[in-house]
């Protein structure tokens, strides 16, 4: 665990005691802070407080004698409603931080020969994909490389400091527009799309939140941005005409200047003075996709710019066995090849497995985020039929309805894999692709999208004959974009 020293002495509230809020006040602890914690959960509170954490009603609090607030990313503190701590927070002056932020702290405390490397990861999509393949490419090139944030561990639970430690953290919009003192030594701009508006209120807002990841970057630090979407092209544009720091263009889609790239499936650095094959992402068995392809120049450039090996780098890429929950390969049923990708919750991100499937008989459906499958019509052609799941079931049939698309509203995960694999197997299609991405929050059935994965590769084992091992996934408080 990593002490919070920088808040000894001073007084600090906590609401929210899930794995961050937890992770946050044992260090606030450790380092020698008075913490106030609080969750609205009974439950939550007293898990809390039989790990030693001293629980208080905020309620009840005299908030004028409170030096910072750390809040929950996933708790709102403006849109769509403040919550009422945030509300007694911002009526007493208190600023409002979070995990990352007491972090960002700690390490500018250190000498600098004494700090670790920081590489943080956002966008849209792909940051968990992105950010477990560049702590693989690390480790594998012998490096003490820990990964964290909105994945996996709380940063605060990671290892001590030292010299020579590697910090990937993966960064939600939530997470960002709470951290003001983080200094990336690489930063990750992978892609933005609609998301999450409710909390930001604008696709301008939600991506200004996500351009903290920037800030306090000198020129001696790198900047990678995505250019396949035009927000990403845009941004990279803007940020050239900026500043002349280290800013190196990512894209899974055409030649990059001074950048990575991805063409005809191999990928490219032109780094140096000569464009130089790095490896072919066709060997990449984990990274299927276009989209998987973006990541993959993301991770190269990221790592690269902190001086290691490029041949290294490509080896480790091609070694990578992938994310669990994003397009992971669950196993097949005679010719019926099963696929996870729970992890995608909104269109543009189950659009990425649409497009590298064909034959594809579609197990979609949850609490649906706006605009629903509409954007995803283009990608209808691939899809053998349909499985519809929770709340957003009706809606999703009239969009399917409406392109001639065969569907059929099964209600629950294991009655749509049920059919499925029964339609697919009959079907006599060249490798038929029974494929769980649904577009779509987890919150109608399951607690989250890692849990609704764990269900369904359970149930696909099942189905195989396999026996399935018990889970033992870290899960995460919320699906933050």
């Amino acid at each position: 665990m990593i002490k919070a020293e920088t808040f000894r002495g001073q007084t600090v509230a906590v609401f929210g005691l899930g794995r961050t809020g937890v992770t946050a006040a044992l260090s606030l602890v450790a380092g020698g802070a008075t913490v106030l914690a609080w969750d609205d959960n009974a439950g939550s509170r007293d898990a809390a407080q039989q790990k030693g954490l001293p629980i208080k009603d905020l309620n009840k609090a005299d908030w004028s004698e409170i030096d910072e607030f750390v809040l929950s990313p996933g708790v709102p503190h403006h849109l769509p409603k403040p919550h009422w701590s945030a509300e007694a927070a911002i009526a007493a002056g208190v600023p409002i931080i979070c995990d990352i932020e007491i972090l960002a702290r700690e390490v500018a405390a250190k000498p600098e020969r004494a700090r670790p490397k920081i590489i943080a990861i956002t966008g849209t999509n792909g940051k968990s994909t992105t950010t477990s393949l560049i702590g693989h490419i690390l480790t594998a090139c012998g490096k003490d490389a820990q990964i964290g944030g909105n994945i996996g561990r709380g940063v605060l639970d990671l290892d001590r400091m030292h010299k020579g430690t590697y910090y990937v953290i993966e960064l939600s919009s939530y997470q960002l527009e709470r951290t003001h003192s983080l200094r990336a030594n690489a930063a990750v701009f992978l892609n933005l799309s609609p998301d999450h508006l409710e909390r930001h209120g604008s696709l301008e807002d939600y991506g200004l939140a996500k351009q903290a990841i920037f800030a306090n970057q000198t020129k001696d630090d790198a900047i990678i941005v995505g250019v396949d979407d035009p927000y990403g092209k845009a941004l990279c544009t803007k940020l050239k005409v900026k500043n002349g720091r280290n800013i190196i263009p990512i894209s899974a889609r055409r030649a990059a200047g001074h950048g990575v790239s991805v063409l005809g499936g191999k990928l490219f650095s032109n780094l140096e003075k000569k464009s130089v094959q790095i490896c072919d992402m066709k060997d990449a068995a984990a990274l299927e996709g276009r989209h998987n392809w973006q990541n993959a120049a993301a991770a190269f450039a990221s790592v690269s710019s902190l001086g290691l090996d490029p041949k290294e780098i490509g080896d480790a890429i091609l070694s990578f066995p992938g994310l669990a929950h994003r397009m992971e390969s669950v196993g097949s049923l005679r010719n019926v090849r099963f696929v996870n990708d729970s992890k995608a919750t909104n269109a543009d991100a189950a659009r990425q497995a649409l497009a590298s499937y064909k034959n594809i008989y579609w197990i979609t459906g949850g609490v649906a985020k706006e605009g629903g499958i509409d954007p995803l019509k283009d990608l209808f052609k691939n899809v053998r039929s349909a499985y519809l799941i929770g709340k957003a079931a009706k809606d999703f049939g009239k969009t399917l309805k409406s392109t001639e698309t065969p569907y059929q509203n099964k209600k629950t995960l294991e009655m749509a894999l049920l059919c499925a694999t029964k339609d697919a197997l009959e079907s006599g299609d060249k490798n038929p692709i029974v494929l769980l991405s649904p577009a779509c929050a987890s919150f109608d059935q399951f607690k989250n999208f890692e849990i609704r994965g764990d269900a369904f590769r359970a149930q696909a084992q099942k189905l195989m004959g396999i026996e399935a091992p018990a889970a033992a996934r870290p899960t995460q408080e919320d699906e933050a974009a």
